[in-house]
């Protein structure tokens, strides 16, 4: 079965997007990245101390530090966390603060080292950064080695940096619309969509024409053998007593290309028809593929009759009469197609940013938007029907795949996030309430609850600060477009 394949977006990593972010307060006990806003945000000088630092280069954008704290440094963090574990406990026989330092040693032992050793880890990853000047991304990897009091410590800290981006000249990018005057035979063609929804189905003594609907029962074989003992517990592909289709509509019923055979049939009739399953067919996968005869059993022939244009159709679509209907009709249409050319513009803008990126995405931030990649690609298959099976055929096409998509995903953000510094395009407030507003009326929840929420969630905030921003960053780039109406091909 095919599988979708990747789509460019604009959705991406998690990421602080703060003007001037504060260094780390977390303890580094395991692997904390970077945030995208720190690629362009300034680092506060922390406390000199005598710290070594070794730089080695594994790719463009890979380097490994080697931070080497010396023996006066590691046993100066042991004392202070010794120090504030003394304030914080409480031993038996012992006021508070004044429990001797053996005996917290021996008490809290395993607490205390785990909290050390974060400690100076995190120490080692600040000034390994300061000292380095690098624009780190993501934090990949950490070799702690030893870290014991009255002994050096070397901390081996893998990151991956913000690759060189020279912009390229982003205003006037071009791009190109269509026409948004509905033409009259659109117009028309809504008018009648809404007379279909409205329509009534009456039966018809006459042989079934394209737009009519068919009621009969099926029963069908493949190679002469009855699909009943075929299909297992999927027996309405067998065979049923009734069902209903359109005669050539534009919807698939359950038994693929029968509609488009009804044509010229009427009630009595008991027509023979072939249907070909898709290579794919995921409800069955005997018949994928293969080729069955289903015997129709034409029971009823029911013509669609459409509503006249008179007061009461009008007054169901609130207008007062067909004049004004059209115009109603009209300016929903031009509506649609002003979103449609805003949605064709950033995809131009996007597109034309990846044509001139010319910079390698580093690993860190490709995988983990492969990671996004590759679980919408799966759910929205295993939506479709998909076997695990497939899944696993095309296994290394759809990793090679989510990798393209994410690869380009990564340089398109780094670029808009580079634009919007330079611009000076920041989030404000009232962008986050208008997501917020957006989202309310998608969830369906109450906007406060979808604040609680978002404020609980520290990455989800971080990253919807990183989706507006880049929002931003592409409306300002199709603001700035050239424009061409091009009438939409044939």
């Amino acid at each position: 079965m095919a599988i979708g394949t990747a789509s460019l977006g604009h959705g991406g990593p998690n990421a602080k997007w703060d003007s001037a972010p504060a260094e780390p307060k977390e303890t580094l006990t395991g692997l904390r990245g970077v945030t995208y806003l720190d690629l362009f945000s300034t680092r506060r000088p922390s406390d000199f101390f005598a710290v070594n630092v070794q730089t080695t280069d594994i790719n463009e954008t890979r380097k490994t530090l080697t931070v080497t704290l010396d023996k006066g440094e590691v046993d100066g963090e042991y004392q202070n966390v010794l120090g504030q574990f003394a304030k914080q406990v409480s031993l038996p026989g012992f006021r508070p603060g004044r429990a001797p330092a053996n005996l917290i040693e021996r008490r809290f032992g395993k607490e205390l080292r785990e909290e050390f050793k974060g400690r100076v880890v995190s120490k080692a990853y600040r000034e390994g950064l300061e000292q380095a000047k690098l624009d780190v991304v993501s934090l990949v990897d950490v070799e702690e080695g030893a870290v014991e009091p009255g002994l050096s410590a070397a901390i081996k800290l893998t990151v991956d940096v913000r690759p060189e981006i020279t912009l390229p000249e982003y205003v006037g990018l071009p791009t190109e619309v269509a026409p948004t005057e509905p033409k009259a035979e659109e117009i028309d063609a809504v008018i009648q969509g809404l007379r279909a929804d409205r329509a009534d189905f009456k039966p018809a003594a006459r042989p079934a024409t394209k737009g009519d609907y068919v009621r009969f029962g099926y029963e069908g074989t493949l190679d002469g053998q009855p699909l009943a003992g075929i299909v297992g517990d999927k027996a309405i592909y067998a065979k049923a007593p009734q069902t209903w289709e359109e005669v050539e509509g534009a919807n698939e019923g359950l038994l693929p290309g029968v509609a488009r055979q009804l044509a010229g049939v009427k009630a009595g009739d008991k027509p023979e028809v072939t249907v070909t399953f898709p290579e794919n067919f995921a409800a069955v996968p005997a018949l994928a593929g293969k080729t069955a005869k289903y015997v129709l059993d034409i029971q009823e022939v029911r013509e669609r009759v459409l509503p006249p244009l008179d007061e009461k159709f009008f007054k169901d679509n609130q207008v007062e009469n067909l004049e004004a209907l059209q115009a109603q009709v009209r300016q929903t249409l031009a509506m649609r197609k002003e979103h449609e050319n805003r949605a064709a513009q950033r995809r131009q803008v996007t597109d034309a940013l990846l044509a001139r990126a010319s910079f390698p995405a580093p690993e860190s931030l490709v995988a983990g938007e492969r990671d996004g990649v590759l679980r919408q690609f799966i759910e929205e298959n295993m939506r479709r029907g998909v076997p695990q099976e497939e899944f696993e055929r095309s296994k290394q096409e759809l990793f090679d795949s989510a990798t393209k998509a994410a690869t380009a995903r990564v340089k398109v953000q780094l670029m808009l996030a580079k634009i919007a510094e330079a611009e000076k395009i920041k989030v404000e407030e009232k962008d986050l309430n208008q997501w917020l507003m957006r989202e309310a009326m998608r969830s369906g929840e109450r906007p406060d609850k979808v604040a609680r929420d978002l404020g609980k969630d520290r990455d989800h905030l971080r990253a919807v600060q990183q989706q507006v921003l880049f929002d931003k960053a592409l409306d300002f780039l199709v603001s700035k477009a050239t424009v061409k109406t091009v009438p939409p091909s044939a």
